[in-house]
């Protein structure tokens, strides 16, 4: 689970720009850390000369530009920890060159040390805060370090390896970003103890204290019920261990009057399927199975990192969420694709009545004429094309069904009107069409990838329904 960090470094007090610059990359560069130099790639720079060429660079910049820059930061570093045992010192490295590239766009020198004298691999990218011209300051801008974390995640992913759904932001040392499990707290041991015990359904409240005594705790009654095991420095009263914990309580599940509720297994069946991200990782990481395969030959692990980036930046990390989205955002495109159908069609009717309103107009005289002469044969072929556009004339307007014929201008007004409204929702139409079709790609990279999961879960959830 890679874990990255942006950090601006400041110039000392007291210290020059040189000397700043040497102590942070002769850090980066240390050999015991990086096994004698082997771990270590540059861009634009040599990593034994890289404070001098950094130094040098900004003294350009000053001469080009005459500015100094104010707030002090001479470069940045982007720390990038792996999870112990995932990557090797080499891939690791390749990853850190290929999101320093991506991140600086190539614009910026910098170098990149893997260390490998830590529990876990990690990286230190050092970037110079000026350009590779002189000419530009690297802007921090808002938001960079969450720009580095999907970079990251997507060069990841692309080699298999896992990510963080969900890191946050600390003063915590990088390497506690690994996202560790923390020790279960000596309460939380009380209160698994406590579970399993009334699970076993003890006969009576001295029954359920004698387990908890061949369990390994010590009991102090008095006005709190207090339970200390070997672990434990202090007792710990049974009201702070929250709901469904009180001594009352207690008593009144082991006579039957308070149902038991196992919190343990309620939680873990709530977290069968919370995440997708979680589910997709797991099925990459396994893989190499049928499914796999069938997925492998038609995908890729760039189109995977892309959807699961769209899926965490949306916040569709459960499956219901996402085939909810997807449907929903098909209704939508559905809806404002029948009211510019709609729109359209009345257009192309009003353009129709306005031809044979305007035909009628014309060949008037002529019908007129040719009422006159008896409905003349001879009339009729000299006047074949008039007399027919008069009367497909009348036909349109005989389907108007009692209505009175509008004029030509109202018509033109109406026109005006649906055409101002369907070019304001074609702007709509186009938005949602491209929202439905990355929901639909991601739903069906995941269905592809999950699929038979996915299957497996709702027929689960059909079962409890019953």
């Amino acid at each position: 689970m890679a874990t990255t960090r942006l950090i601006a470094m400041h110039r000392n007090k007291g210290k020059s720009i040189a000397s700043c610059l040497a102590d942070r990359t002769d850090y980066a560069i240390n050999p015991d850390k990086t096994n004698d130099g082997e771990y270590i790639s540059s861009y634009e720079c040599d990593p034994k000369t890289v404070q001098g060429e950094f130094l040098l660079s900004k003294r350009i910049y000053s001469d080009i530009t005459g500015r100094e820059q104010a707030n002090g930061v001479i470069a940045y570093q982007i720390r990038q920890s792996f999870k112990p045992g995932e990557v090797t010192p080499e891939l690791a490295n390749k990853i850190g060159y290929k999101l320093g590239m991506k991140f600086t766009k190539g614009n910026h020198a910098f170098i990149v040390a893997t260390h490998i004298d830590k529990y876990h691999i990690h990286n230190h990218i050092i970037y110079n805060s000026t350009s590779l011209d002189c000419t530009k300051k690297f802007r921090d801008f808002l938001g960079s370090g969450k720009a580095v974390r999907k970079i990251s995640d997507r060069l990841c992913l692309e080699n298999d390896l896992s990510i963080i759904e969900n890191p946050k932001r600390g003063r915590n040392h990088y390497g506690k970003w690994l996202g560790d499990k923390k020790s279960i707290t000596h309460s939380q041991k009380l209160r698994d103890t406590i579970d399993e015990i009334l699970s076993k359904k003890s006969s009576d409240f001295d029954d359920f204290l004698l387990q908890m005594e061949q369990a390994g705790y010590s009991i102090k009654q008095g006005k709190y019920l207090a339970f200390k095991n070997k672990e434990q420095k202090k007792f710990i009263r049974l009201h702070s261990l929250g709901e469904g914990y009180l001594e009352e309580e207690i008593k009144e599940i082991i006579k039957g009057k308070k149902p038991f509720i196992n919190r343990k297994k309620a939680t873990e069946k709530s977290q069968t399927h919370v995440n997708l991200l979680v589910d997709i990782q797991a099925k990459l990481q396994a893989g190499k199975g049928a499914g796999y395969e069938r997925w492998a030959k038609i995908f890729n692990l760039k189109q995977m990192a892309q959807t699961i980036n769209f899926l965490t930046e949306n916040n569709l990390l459960a499956y219901e969420d996402l085939e909810k989205k997807a449907q929903v955002s098909t209704d939508k495109f559905n809806q404002i694709s029948a009211q510019i159908k709609d729109a359209e069609n009345r257009m192309k009717e009003i353009g129709n009545l306005k031809i044979h309103i305007i035909n009628y107009s014309k060949t008037r005289d002529i019908y007129t004429a040719y009422r006159k002469a008896g409905y003349s044969k001879k009339f009729y072929e000299e006047h074949t094309a008039d007399l027919l556009l008069h009367k497909a004339a009348k036909a349109a307007f005989d389907e108007i069904e009692g209505k009175n014929l509008p004029t030509v201008k109202a018509l033109q007004t109406e026109y005006s009107v649906l055409l101002s409204e369907k070019k304001k929702t074609y702007a709509k139409y186009h938005s949602i069409k491209k929202e439905m079709k990355n929901i639909l790609t991601a739903k069906a990279n995941v269905d592809r990838l999950l699929g038979e999961d996915i299957s497996e879960k709702e027929k689960e959830k059909h079962k409890e329904q019953r």
